[in-house]
């Protein structure tokens, strides 16, 4: 209760302004509410000086409710529509993943860039953009700022390429298939491939949500695979590389609950506006943290290096996308 009691304030303000954000969203629709609420945030958190109290319940707010948001991304996945992918744009979804996380790995120690957040930016990238950097932050160690730049980077990339690649369609001559897996396998948060795939057409929006959620449903696996490859050094006991944080496990749970019971539509939709609401509010608790000069700093290397793993990834899905689909 006391815990409850002391990071109220912030909680509150940080509520009041993601208010704002969905409102503004309803205006300047083409841009995801989740960046608008963090937008906000640090802009906030740069004109007024909050006390240490009210900064605590920002660090409080952000870091818990961000978990929380990985449990509610799994109400959108079941296994019954992913068998329907086939085997082959299953596959591509596997290497590409796989090859963007080690390649994050490598271009990290190859750029001598700190590490945190260049394996944030990469692991958002490879999975499902904010979610994915929510479960990975607890195994590079969490750090308040490397989160919050990994997460502004990711949703910045992931609008821009929201309204570029349906751009680009306009003068390439390939399937509903291929586009719907270049969106569904690419871009960052199921947001993004929704506002890009549904400006292209109904058909390639349907494909490339159900590629998407696919690719989401490997979170856990990459999870895995991810603490593996920056923990390897350490030489751990091989089940500490299987440990998963209780969110996640809470994210397998609900996977297999709506993949094998017949749940109602309208929860499943109300769970997961629920999500993106609570998402917004963690994203612009962790805003309001910001201090806009390193933010702006740091930034441009994080931005570089997700640039960098984006066209690494959509040259993977493009590349085993020509061969097998």
């Amino acid at each position: 209760m006391n815990q409850i009691k002391v990071n109220l304030p912030g909680f509150l303000v940080a509520l009041a302004i993601s208010v704002v954000a969905v409102f503004l969203s309803m205006i300047v629709s083409f841009i995801s509410v989740i960046l608008i609420g963090f937008l906000l945030g640090v802009i906030v958190g740069n004109v007024y000086n909050f006390n240490e109290t009210v900064q605590q319940g920002f660090s409080y707010t952000g870091s818990k409710l961000l978990e929380l948001s990985v449990l509610f991304l799994a109400f959108s996945i079941s296994f019954s529509n992913i068998k329907g992918l086939g085997w082959q744009s299953f596959l591509i979804l596997i290497v590409t993943v796989v090859v963007v996380i080690y390649t994050t790995i490598f271009l990290a120690k190859l750029f001598k860039y700190p590490d945190s957040t260049a394996w944030l930016t990469g692991f958002g990238t490879a999975i499902c953009g904010s979610s994915a950097i929510a479960a990975a932050a607890p195994i590079v160690g969490n750090k308040k700022d490397d989160v919050a730049i990994a997460l502004a980077v990711v949703n910045i990339l992931g609008s821009l390429a929201m309204v570029l690649i349906p751009f680009l369609f306009q003068y390439v001559d390939i399937s509903a298939a291929f586009k719907g897996l270049i969106i569904g396998g690419t871009l960052h948060s199921v947001g993004n491939v929704a506002g890009a795939a549904y400006a292209v057409d109904s058909e390639v929006g349907e494909i490339a949500i159900t590629i998407k959620l696919a690719r989401v449903a490997l979170l856990s696996p990459a999870i895995i695979l991810f603490n593996y490859l920056i923990n390897k050094d350490k030489q751990l006991p091989w089940k500490d590389y299987f440990k998963l944080p209780a969110y996640l496990w809470g994210f397998i749970v609900i996977t297999i609950i709506v993949s094998f019971v017949q749940l109602p539509s309208a929860f499943i939709k109300a769970m997961e506006e629920s999500g993106k609401l609570i998402l917004t509010l963690a994203m612009t608790a962790i805003g309001l943290k910001i201090h806009l000069k390193k933010l702006i700093s740091a930034g441009r290397n994080a931005m570089l290096f997700g640039i960098i793993i984006y066209i690494v990834q959509l040259c993977i899905v493009i590349a085993l996308g020509y061969f097998l689909i």
